[in-house]
């Protein structure tokens, strides 16, 4: 059984801010304080795992050191079937050193090329770290295909291309609320609530 989560401080271990809005929005029915790592100033580690559950630990355990206080971190990506499951790990450095996903989505574009194939899904990995070195993580996905032109300014990263199952819209043209109700981190969110903040 899971840990229960009862501390009065919580570590969004990102620096990504995009990210960190959608975690504090999914932590505000609970009583706690949420700040992120980059209002902490805590370094940005280099994400050298090889899964997305490596790099999320490693972002968590890195952010617990920094801080002394428990955290949460997600590692989340795109991986698209047609081209073999990239960027995957590397969706961010996909987007250069600048951060921006127009690059990376003309990118998987380009790579895609013809390819009918245009399935992808989205995957989040969080990772919920104590400073005594417990940890508990969970995965979300969603599925759906890529559109191009990209459609839609609201969200970020991949969002503009990519159309859930079951939607005519795609992420970057969804409802802030609808997506936070079905994406990949609200998939992995309700596995963590389930197992750590919700009473037995």
């Amino acid at each position: 059984m899971a840990r229960r989560f009862a501390e009065p401080r919580l570590v969004v271990a990102s620096h990504n801010e995009g990210k960190v809005v959608e975690i504090a929005d999914l932590l505000a029915p609970f009583s706690m304080e949420a700040v992120s790592a980059g209002q902490l100033d805590l370094p940005e580690p280099e994400e050298t795992g090889d899964t997305f559950l490596a790099n999320a630990i490693l972002k968590a355990e890195t952010a617990v050191r920094g801080s002394g206080l428990p955290c949460l971190a997600d590692d989340s990506g795109l991986a698209v079937e047609g081209l073999n499951g990239d960027p995957g790990l590397y969706s961010a450095r996909w987007a250069g050193p600048d951060r921006d996903f127009k690059v990376a989505m003309d990118l998987v574009q380009e790579k895609l090329g013809d390819n009918p194939n245009r399935r992808a899904y989205f995957i989040s990995v969080l990772t919920l770290a104590w400073p005594d070195g417990h940890l508990e993580s969970f995965e979300g996905r969603i599925y759906g295909d890529l559109v191009w032109p990209p459609r839609g300014d609201k969200g970020f990263g991949y969002d503009p291309m990519f159309l859930p199952d079951g939607y005519d819209v795609t992420f970057g043209e969804m409802d802030y609320a609808e997506k936070q109700r079905i994406s990949h981190r609200a998939v992995a969110f309700q596995k963590l609530i389930d197992g750590c903040f919700k009473e037995p």
